[in-house]
């Protein structure tokens, strides 16, 4: 096949050509009622629906299914899916078509947070494998062999492992045995591959996890790629889920109204990556490679190594060298127009470009700016420790019993009664029917001196976490 094609952007662009008068949806018109709106007036061009020639997501037969076509290509899959409701609705797609209400499912503990959703969607019971704790980057990172195969040992009805890889700052691990492992006992792995979908670039990238034989990969594609925001693809390459039942929950999940802008935009991401080079790389090299020594000069940060280099070089960590926290830090970048990803009370991430060969970044930008800010390096502030977590456990089947407010630092020994998630990264800390220990009470409080913001916990300001009340010890 042809990966140059762009199939349904290229039918998109023709359409518009032909200068249509729109007596359909959506209202704008061919943005005729907003032609004095600069921001929006170039996209509304190709914001279009369902009409002749321009295919169907849910019913694929033309542009749509010849660009999938090229997708799996690219990606070497059995089947591709283009998303645009983001990983998450691959998320919930993936699971609810591999597991069904009580089955076991092993699940890495520093999933995303759509992973949980999908567990109660299906009624799943999770088997939570604890990660690798980097002391260092004080960052949870992948799950070990050794673990999977301890989980095994008690728990061999297991139906599926998700997995997440790489994890959000970029670290990689031992995937390939994990995958070969499952499979000899016929166990199919899913994959949350949310910030890889540029590993099949050429050199200097990990493997995706779509190479290294996972059943199931979803990947953000707007995270690393030039798609827009929820753009996201889905591989299959499984002889243990269905393509059929994967299709069919897409179709119920995702919006019978979908967004032609993203799914143009998942063309050209396909496109970009599927054309990158050798040559593209090597330049992407150079330039990353620049820039890090650039910032190995601010004496104020401390620019973050991967272990054994294993790890996405398009993820910079940073940590605080000086008085500021990382929140802090990121706060002082955002006043020189300096925008990061994210920031946790030890880090600072930074989303590096993908370039092509001779394209431009502003990096000696960014060089300038972070030196105009001199700070003093004489005062530094300790770091948390906090997220390590159980090597394997499960959660408490609690959902009958009385919820009520409590103390958070009171609250160890109790069993949370609600989903506690910093976002970002949107990893939770602590999750429903999870038994609170004193490292998460420490932690909790820690995020929450250092300004931290949460998706639930909507009593964590003052002071309190909603807990199960009266647990008794046969209630697991």
């Amino acid at each position: 096949m042809n990966q140059n094609d762009t199939p349904l952007f290229t039918a998109l662009e023709n359409h518009y050509k032909k200068r249509p008068i729109s007596l359909h949806v959506p209202g704008h018109k061919n943005g005729l009622l907003l032609k004095n709106d600069q921001f929006f007036q170039g996209i509304l061009h190709i914001d279009a629906t369902e009409l002749t020639g321009l295919d169907d997501l849910h019913a694929p037969e033309g542009v749509i299914e010849e660009a999938e076509r090229l997708l799996a290509d690219a990606f070497h899959a059995s089947k591709s899916f283009l998303l645009i409701n983001g990983t998450t609705v691959g998320n919930l797609a993936m699971m609810m078509a591999t597991l069904e209400e009580g089955d076991t499912v092993f699940i890495q503990r520093n999933c995303h947070k759509s992973i949980l959703n999908a567990l109660e969607l299906t009624k799943a019971r999770p088997v939570l494998l604890g990660p690798e704790y980097d002391p260092e980057w004080m960052v949870s990172g992948g799950v070990e062999l050794e673990t999977i195969r301890e989980a095994f040992e008690c728990y061999p009805e297991c139906r599926a492992i998700v997995l997440t890889y790489p994890n959000y700052y970029g670290m990689t691990y031992e995937l390939k045995e994990i995958i070969d492992f499952a499979h000899r006992y016929e166990i199919p792995v899913l994959v949350d591959e949310a910030h890889g979908a540029h590993f099949i670039g050429t050199e200097g990238f990990p493997p995706s996890a779509v190479a290294l034989g996972a059943d199931v990969v979803v990947q953000s594609a707007h995270k690393t790629l030039p798609a827009m925001t929820m753009g996201s693809f889905l591989h299959v390459n499984s002889q243990y889920i269905s393509t059929e039942k994967i299709a069919h929950y897409l179709r119920m999940l995702q919006s019978s109204s979908p967004s032609y802008p993203i799914m143009a935009s998942l063309d050209r991401a396909r496109n970009y990556i599927a054309t990158y080079t050798n040559r593209d790389a090597q330049y992407l090299k150079e330039q990353l490679a620049s820039f890090k020594r650039e910032l190995q000069t601010l004496e104020f940060i401390k620019v973050l190594e991967y272990p054994n280099q294993n790890g996405d070089p398009l993820k910079l960590t940073l940590q605080s060298n000086c008085g500021y926290t990382a929140y802090e830090l990121q706060q002082l970048f955002e006043e020189k127009g300096i925008y990061a990803e994210m920031a946790d009370p030890n880090n600072i991430l930074f989303v590096l470009p993908l370039l092509k060969k001779d394209a431009d970044f502003p990096f000696a930008d960014i060089i300038t700016k972070l030196k105009e800010l001199r700070i003093q390096t004489a005062r530094k502030r300790g770091r948390a420790h906090y997220f390590k977590k159980k090597r394997i456990s499960t959660l408490y089947r609690v959902q009958s019993h009385k919820k009520v407010l409590f103390p958070i630092e009171d609250s160890a020994g109790f069993i949370c009664a609600e989903t506690i998630i910093p976002y970002p990264p949107g990893i939770p800390l602590l999750l429903s029917g999870e038994k609170i220990t004193v490292e998460d009470v420490k932690g909790l409080q820690f995020l929450l001196q250092s300004g931290a913001r949460f998706q639930g916990g909507e009593n964590l300001e003052e002071g309190k976490i909603t807990v199960f009340d009266k647990l008794e010890d046969n209630d697991d």
